[in-house]
């Protein structure tokens, strides 16, 4: 902390002043280690919220991961973050969490997908004790487990933010219906302890709430007559309520006083298994940016009032058609009044009846949808009537849902068609693909001309063989005159960090060949590798080992793989930043490559079910043991 602190101040009077601080003789802090926390407390800039943000997170348990973005959606609830537009206040937000951060105030971070973008992080326990300390009681957890009545009493009423974690079946305290200022609720209840009957008096009693946060975590595996299966009519005397998250409760419905919720602004229902309809009255809510009802596997038609979110940026489930009656049901083109989304993802397309609905919705016109999602369904086997049927509509939409050229994340599932559309090779802002599911697709598009960053190729069981044309590069003649006289360099996927291939069970060959006498650089950045599921793959091709950037690699059910790539002429620092390697289900692959295992920053090594392997590299006996040993974690399991 002292030294994030000092980084920013460049002279020898600048140190003495912090050195010379009165901090360091505080009665209250002079015994512990607090001084350090309160310096740098001090040192945040003066003319903002992000003091307040960090003293919220005292909300919060300790040890707990604090996922960045819930936080910076319950910042924004709390009117922390100052911006006209929510895009700005999620800018402010990121720039707060940085600068806590920087100050050493976070730690243990974890990133998605290689990705250098932090998604959760945990506060030390010394610093949580800082953050309760300048709450001033504000900021309350609790672990509820028995009595806890005078703890809450001892803050009284100046608690504005409550956290509660419910265990064994304890009761909910009498003293929380006595906050009647508190603005955030947080509820964690494992046990299950809470019943949907006690929800109502408390509604009743905290009207100033901004957030509210209610989990059941266990919902899933183990049904409970304690599990919440209703959320009471009174939620909607919450007016104040700007982030509702009811995420993996077992509701089956919302109920229509929701709509009443004009303040609100995100709803989370992720991951309700039992959600069968959202209320119909939802257009009222139309200061909503974000709906979060991904994984909500009942809900299968939408309301037509989501037509007038106009304010949306987030609609992670739009499911086409479904409803019992028609009328009441939002049609596929309702989706061009939503302008400004910036995420959607869109179900159900097997269930558009004409393809001028899919035409009427203009997604090549909306600039501002960076993330969509389009999932077919309905699989069917491609050789008969009906596949074939199947096939021709799917291209067709699929065709005529070409994105705007904007789109940076786009993921097809289920696609029933044998050929790509064109226009995927024209997205020049494209960084993140997912195709999953495209069982009659043959070949793969060749995507190595666009600036994808994350690639995953996933079950394409049509696909026999990858080859020069998925690099993007075409294949040329000695006699061509172009090849001869040309010395330039090519790189194919030049910014490609994670490749995932999985499920590709008719894959059998996968090679490049050399036709062109250009300089050729093939995923120079390449950081994360995954192969699985390839049980017909021989062979992979040089240049998935090439990078230099490679950090980890898993490869996982290839039964007939019998060597990865030799690459006799590595170096020993060519792949300097390998920290993990996981070889699993390869019973014919017998050593691994000598390059692979020497990288001194190899930290973990992972062999399941390679005979082979496992005697070669097996502990004080086997022949290459020496080359391994120095890993400083070795898993192997017969």
């Amino acid at each position: 902390v002292i030294g994030n602190l000092l980084r920013s101040k460049c002279t020898v009077k600048e140190w003495q002043r912090i050195l010379e601080s009165e901090m360091w003789k505080v009665e209250e802090i002079r015994k512990g280690l607090l001084a350090p926390l309160l310096l740098s407390y001090n040192d945040l800039p003066s003319n903002s919220m992000v003091k307040q943000c960090f003293s919220y997170c005292a909300v919060f348990p300790k040890d707990h991961y604090m996922h960045k973005k819930e936080l910076i959606d319950m910042w924004m609830a709390q009117g922390y973050l100052n911006a006209e537009e929510d895009e700005e206040m999620e800018m402010v937000g990121e720039e707060y969490f940085n600068i806590l951060a920087t100050h050493s105030f976070f730690q243990e971070f974890e990133t998605y997908g290689g990705d250098n973008e932090f998604m959760r992080c945990k506060m030390h326990d010394i610093v949580h004790d800082f953050a309760q300390f300048v709450s001033r009681k504000e900021c309350l957890w609790l672990e509820i487990d028995g009595n806890k009545e005078s703890v809450i009493n001892s803050f009284g009423d100046k608690v504005r933010h409550l956290g509660l974690n419910f265990e064994g079946g304890a009761p909910l305290p009498m003293s929380i219906y006595g906050l009647n200022r508190l603005r955030t609720l947080l509820i964690y209840d494992k046990g299950p302890s809470l019943r949907s009957s006690i929800l109502p008096g408390l509604f009743s009693k905290l009207a100033c709430l901004r957030a509210l946060v209610i989990r059941q975590l266990s919902s899933f595996s183990h049904p409970s007559p304690n599990f919440i299966r209703e959320i009471p009519e009174n939620i909607g005397k919450l007016i104040h309520l700007k982030y509702l998250n009811l995420s993996e409760l077992c509701i089956e419905r919302l109920p229509e006083t929701l709509c009443e919720l004009y303040n609100l602004r995100k709803l989370d229902i992720r991951r309700c298994p039992n959600l069968r309809e959202l209320p119909a009255g939802i257009g009222k809510l139309m200061n909503m940016r974000s709906l979060l009802n991904g994984q909500t596997y009942s809900l299968k038609y939408m309301p037509i009032g989501i037509s007038k979110l106009t304010s949306l940026r987030t609609l992670e489930k739009f499911v086409v058609g479904g409803g019992v009656d028609g009328g009441s049901t939002c049609r596929l083109e309702s989706l061009k009044n939503l302008q400004l989304l910036r995420k959607c993802g869109i179900e159900g397309l097997s269930n558009v009846s004409h393809l001028d609905e899919a035409e009427r919705i203009g997604l090549h016109n909306m600039e501002n949808l960076l993330r969509l999602h389009l999932v077919f369904d309905g699989v069917v086997d491609g050789e008969g009537e009906e596949g074939r049927r199947k096939n021709e509509k799917d291209k067709q939409l699929l065709e005529a849902l070409q994105p705007h050229l904007n789109v940076e994340e786009l993921q097809i599932c289920f696609y029933g068609g044998d050929i790509f559309p064109k226009w995927l090779t024209s997205l020049t802002y494209l960084r993140e693909l997912n195709l999953w599911f495209c069982f009659n697709c043959e070949h793969l598009p060749p995507l190595g001309k666009l600036p994808l960053e994350k690639l995953q190729l996933y079950i394409l069981k049509s696909v026999k063989r990858v080859g020069n044309e998925f690099l993007g590069i075409e294949e040329s003649s000695e006699d061509d005159p172009s090849s001869s006289s040309s010395s330039s360099s090519v790189t194919a996927f030049p910014k490609l960090k994670s490749l995932d291939i999985g499920g590709m069970e008719e894959l059998e060959e996968w090679n490049y060949r050399i036709t062109r006498k250009e300089n050729i650089s093939i995923m120079p950045r390449l950081s994360s590798l995954w192969i699985r599921g390839c049980p017909k793959l021989k062979a992979l091709p040089d240049y998935l080992l090439q990078s230099t950037a490679l950090q980890e690699l898993r490869i996982y059910f290839c039964d007939l793989l019998e060597e990865l790539p030799i690459l006799e002429d590595r170096k020993t620092t060519d792949i300097p930043r390998l920290s993990s390697l996981e070889i699993g289900y390869c019973p014919k692959l017998k050593v691994l490559p000598n390059y692979l295992l020497r990288t001194t920053t190899l930290q973990e090594l992972i062999i399941h079910r390679c005979p082979l392997l496992e005697n070669r590299y097996r502990e004080g006996e086997g022949e290459d043991w020496h080359k391994i040993s120095h890993i400083p974690y070795i898993e192997s399991e017969w």
